[in-house]
């Protein structure tokens, strides 16, 4: 193989000349205003609440300069917006890494403590939210999630505190209502729960659970058909979250539209994957529970007892599922697990009615098997 020094070192000395370097100051300097541009058509999107487009303006912008802080930030937000529980991984990184980039970006601190309250992760939510605090003290949003982080760690009156706190900084700020009414609820204070919970739903900023929260409070009191109402607010609002769809099914299980309570919770859960978190393990408990209502009210026991088991898998110790099981149980004639599951309900704080109680044993005494 024939060598050329002279011609290598000509290559080297224009690359490194006075010229060169300009030119590749040109270019990079060139690239980074080209990402800036792409950065506000991204930024543009996310503000009209238009995620994906947002998403895909971004990715450009991070590709031309991946140390962009704001970039991620922004892009960790647009994850967010999406509401996918399948994106929540990605928010959380792209947030990470826009605070490795640059630890000042307060609402990435803010976006990401949020991210670990949808994951179970109370203790870092407080973390981030109080580094946020130190660097900006009383920002009512940091203090109105705070609280709430607070409340989920056990505290609801230091709760109400600190959204109070926040509402004399900003007396619009409406996820602070909803977070004292979740506090007020916690507290066995239904009447200043409901209030609290009306005033945040007269926010044009209302949010899905908002309406959902003050729906639960309203079958509560036997509100139906206000609850109804609210259930299908929050659905219009997101039709992919589940939640509003499982709330919708326990309001027509209640009022006996096994139907349409069944067509809910297949919204609900078909085709859906959830993160294994105690949040939602619990919603599908919750969704479980009440498929295996509606086909009890149908009279479709083997449908109803296949339920009822999957949302113990979801949570054991739920006794109300236990006391559908005795119920289930009794009418397929399999009186040893009716029996069984009827002793779990008691021992959960959910017995079941004295009358099927006594029909058990009955049943149970006349065939006499050997209890498992």
């Amino acid at each position: 193989m024939r060598r050329y020094p002279g011609i290598l070192a000509a290559c080297c000395f224009l690359l490194a000349s006075p010229a060169s370097r300009g030119l590749q100051r040109d270019a990079a300097e060139a690239r980074k205003k080209q990402a800036e541009e792409q950065l506000k058509t991204g930024a543009a999107f996310l503000q009209r609440g238009e995620m994906e487009q947002a998403v895909r303006e971004l990715k450009k912008a991070l590709a031309l300069d991946p140390q962009s802080a704001a970039g991620h930030m922004l892009l960790g937000q647009a994850y967010l917006g999406l509401r996918s529980v399948s994106m929540i991984a990605e928010a959380k990184a792209e947030l990470q890494q826009a605070l490795d980039i640059d630890p000042s970006l307060l609402w990435a601190r803010f976006y990401l403590a949020k991210v670990h309250m949808d994951l179970g992760q109370y203790g870092r939510a407080r973390e981030e939210l109080e580094l946020g605090l130190q660097t900006r003290p009383n920002v009512p949003h940091f203090l109105s999630l705070l609280g709430e982080v607070h409340r989920k760690l056990g505290n609801p009156a230091l709760a109400m505190e600190l959204n109070r706190q926040a509402l004399k900084f900003d007396p619009a700020l409406t996820p602070a209502y909803y977070y004292i009414g979740l506090a007020c609820m916690d507290l066995n204070k239904e009447d200043e729960a409901i209030a609290a919970l009306e005033s945040s739903i007269k926010s044009p900023f209302v949010a899905p659970e908002m309406y959902l929260t003050l729906g639960s409070l309203y079958a509560r009191r036997k509100r139906y058909e206000e609850g109804e109402e609210l259930c299908r607010k929050a659905v219009a609002l997101d039709p992919s979250r589940p939640e509003g769809h499982v709330n919708l099914a326990q309001l027509y299980n209640i009022r006996g539209a096994s139907d349409k309570a069944l067509h809910e919770l297949k919204l609900a859960l078909e085709g859906k994957t959830f993160p294994s978190t105690s949040y939602y393990q619990q919603l599908q408990a919750d969704a479980f529970f009440e498929t295996g209502q509606a086909y009890l009210a149908k009279g479709m026991t083997a449908d109803s007892i296949k339920a009822y088991l999957t949302a113990l898998e979801f949570n054991p110790n739920e006794g109300r599922t236990h006391r559908g099981l005795a119920d289930a149980y009794l009418r397929s004639a399999d009186y040893p697990r009716a029996f069984r599951h009827a002793s779990m309900a008691d021992k959960l704080g959910a017995p079941v009615e004295p009358s099927l109680r006594d029909e058990i044993a009955r049943r149970l005494n006349q065939s006499s098997p050997a209890i498992p």
